[in-house]
């Protein structure tokens, strides 16, 4: 811990020495929170993109494990057209680099697909109460496709990770467990629920916190499509005040915030199944 401390104290220095840097912290919480015109404590810049950012770790995270799931299940199908759909799932996704799926999905899903299906004049033409449930759930009406098209893209993008989780877990499972359920007669949704899925559960829950976690980070990438997110608010204090340290460091501890939240979070899940299987 010393060590870290004083590098980041020597880094700061070279900073100031050799960049002439002027630090100017003082600005920065004007930036996190103001008060609006009746005089309340509102979430200013880097709030709003700490929430949307927050907001879209949540639904991509959902629907990757929803998606990772079943292509896990596919990746251990006796069917061989279910085993080749899951792989080619996992390879396409994998070995292509995020940033090319970003730029495909805005561009087909909010340009193509949205207004086939209506969507944004929905968001329009709602009435107030439900543009504010959008907003508080996803994005401000003039943001709702391309937030969606975001979510969905980073949702696929991590659920071909979820999918390699899945299917290890269970696939670490000694394989007396599954001849035991299968001498006890048991159908294949009761091996998965009451004995395989139990233990499994257990094996993929480590690195699938490191995937939630990768998922808060990678999210930062919808800033290139002008996502309203934490990355792309700073990049816009930034432009604006040219206050680069304050608000890339600021941006960090946000970041870790979240991170490390979420770690304790799994942590304490894993003590309590721990506990409640010993």
């Amino acid at each position: 811990m010393l060590v870290v401390t004083a590098l980041l104290g020597y880094i700061g220095y070279r900073m100031t020495v050799g960049l002439h840097y002027k630090w100017n912290w003082g600005a920065i919480p004007q930036y996190l929170f103001r008060i609006d015109a009746n005089g309340n404590w509102t979430a200013n810049l880097l709030m709003q993109g700490l929430f949307t950012t927050i907001r879209l770790s949540i639904w991509a995270t959902l629907l990757a494990t929803i998606l990772g799931t079943v292509a896990g299940f596919f990746r251990i199908s006796k069917s061989l057209f279910k085993r080749l759909l899951g792989r080619t799932f996992v390879e396409l996704i994998r070995n292509t680099p995020p940033l090319v799926l970003i730029f495909i999905f805005y561009f087909f899903v909010s340009d193509q697909i949205m207004p086939v299906l209506g969507v944004d004049d929905f968001a329009r033409n709602a009435s107030e109460r439900t543009q504010s449930v959008m907003t508080f759930l996803f994005a401000p009406p003039r943001f709702f496709s391309a937030f969606i098209s975001a979510m969905v893209t980073v949702a696929i993008f991590e659920a071909a990770y979820i999918t390699e989780i899945i299917r290890a877990g269970i696939q670490s499972i000694e394989k007396g467990q599954f001849e035991a359920c299968h001498a006890l007669g048991l159908s294949w949704q009761q091996k998965m629920q009451y004995v395989i899925l139990p233990q499994a559960i257990q094996r993929i829950l480590p690195p699938l916190a490191g995937q939630f976690i990768s998922t808060i980070k990678d999210s930062a990438i919808v800033s290139v499509i002008s996502i309203p997110e934490l990355c792309f608010q700073g990049m816009e204090l930034m432009a604006a005040t040219y206050l680069a340290f304050e608000c890339w460091i600021t941006i960090t501890v946000l970041y870790l915030i979240l991170t490390l939240s979420l770690s304790l979070a799994v942590e304490r899940l894993e003590i309590f199944m721990r506990r409640s299987t010993a």
